[in-house]
């Protein structure tokens, strides 16, 4: 209980540097899922009934999520030096497997009889993408970016180390600081904070995919 109360009595003599880090990050994390989301839906409908363009796609998509985090954070120093646009360049390349496969995904779950039937009612290739199968797609859709957003606010704690924002530089701190008064309050308030900022986001990216859903295809 003594370490709650300290935790909380740490928080409350800091929340307003807590929530401008908490702010920052959150608009690192969706600058680069919003940048990942147009460009991952539009490569999805590019793809989606090219096969081969398609497994080059997801693969190489895969691949970019192999590479261990400060790694990629690191390659783009050199082109956006320090700070908060090489993080967003490397959250973005993370964000965009999620998206796409579920965009894929989506597109592939739409029934070609629905498609058809468009076609038949004079809908141009367009007409039918915008009208029918993006929105059947959509709730798919939404999930991959909601996925996207989650992985991207966690792995965003690291921009700290490419001299970006966010609640990173309370975990840093706490581990350059370790053993000294307010460390553990300091990490607690990088993790907890992630967390619930992962949690808040993903609670508002679900009332947009409830809004934004048809109603015959809300669960």
């Amino acid at each position: 209980m003594e370490a709650l109360s300290s935790w909380f009595t740490y928080v409350s003599a800091n929340i307003d540097y807590i929530w401008e880090s908490t702010l920052a990050h959150a608009r690192i994390s969706l600058i680069a899922v919003a940048l990942a989301t147009v460009f991952s839906i539009t490569l999805g409908v590019i793809v989606q009934r090219r096969p081969l363009a398609r497994t080059i796609v997801l693969t190489a998509a895969g691949i970019l999520l192999t590479i261990p985090s400060l790694a990629l954070f690191a390659l783009f120093i050199p082109v956006f030096g320090i700070g908060n646009t090489p993080a967003i360049a490397a959250l973005y390349l993370y964000a965009i497997l999620p998206i796409l496969r579920n965009t894929v995904t989506g597109l592939d779950s739409v029934s070609p009889a629905v498609v058809e039937s468009a076609r038949g009612m004079g809908l141009s290739t367009w007409q039918q993408l915008v009208k029918v199968r993006l929105p059947l797609a959509w709730p798919v859709i939404m999930t991959g970016i909601r996925v996207a957003t989650l992985l991207t606010v966690g792995i965003t704690a690291i921009a700290v180390l490419v001299g970006g924002d966010g609640l990173g530089t309370y975990v840093q701190s706490a581990l350059t600081r370790n053993g000294l008064p307010n460390a553990t309050e300091q990490l607690y308030v990088g993790v907890v904070f992630t967390v619930a900022l992962g949690l808040v986001l993903d609670l508002v990216l679900a009332v947009v995919q409830r809004f934004t859903t048809a109603k015959g295809l809300r669960l």
